[in-house]
């Protein structure tokens, strides 16, 4: 089964064989590559602990993207044409087999994607769950597609802005905040962060936040 945005380019089928080999792959992605040539660094993430949402909000993340102290979640210390295991992966490709996901779907088959979640955060909700059924995440970088990132956010960048960080917010909500103190410091720390990612961005005159 493959997950496909309209706003990627592809010029053939890609790693679907190692899908099949490798029966403990749960999601497979390959290098997504933005229209101006930069790699889109979603396409391979780590689940951020409270640390990576600092180094990302006070600029650590980008200052220093080879250390991996700061860089943990987007992981740019690693090779961008390298193959590694990940904690997440982009919604703009996502290559599984249809039986795990299926095995996986919440609810039950035929929905894999949780539609509790508008338009962001649903492919992190799906990352999670295939990790916690035991299976691996990966990023393959010998392979690459065009991915036209941002064209949603740019035509409603305060809506759509928000809703980045508040879908995110909820995935942690949903898989990581078993008591009221773990609802209480997801809740804090994704408000601090939006709010904190959007003063900046509009001291840099973009139109452009990017928690993912």
């Amino acid at each position: 089964m493959l997950v496909l945005n309209p706003d990627t380019i592809c010029n053939g089928p890609a790693l679907v064989r190692r899908v099949r080999s490798e029966k403990k792959i749960g999601l497979i992605t390959p290098k997504l590559v933005q229209s101006d040539g930069s790699m889109d660094l979603a396409c391979r993430r780590s689940l951020p602990t409270a640390w990576d949402g600092f180094c990302r909000a006070v600029g650590l993340a980008a200052r220093f993207p080879q250390v991996k102290l700061f860089s943990g979640y987007n992981l740019t210390y690693l090779p961008d044409g390298g193959t590694y295991d990940v904690g997440a992966v982009n919604g703009a490709f996502m290559l599984g087999r249809r039986s795990l996901l299926n095995e996986i779907a919440d609810p039950k088959p035929p929905i894999v994607f949780d539609e509790r979640f508008f338009m962001y955060g649903d492919d992190l909700d799906l990352c999670a769950r295939v990790a916690s059924a035991g299976y691996r995440l990966v990023y393959d970088g010998s392979h690459e597609i065009v991915h036209l990132k941002g064209q949603s956010v740019a035509k409603d960048y305060h809506k759509m802005s928000a809703a980045i960080f508040d879908a995110n917010r909820d995935v942690y909500l949903k898989h990581f905040a078993p008591g009221p103190w773990a609802r209480w410091k997801w809740r804090l720390m994704f408000g601090a962060w939006k709010r904190l990612a959007r003063w900046r961005a509009s001291r840099r005159g973009h139109q452009r936040v990017r928690p993912v």
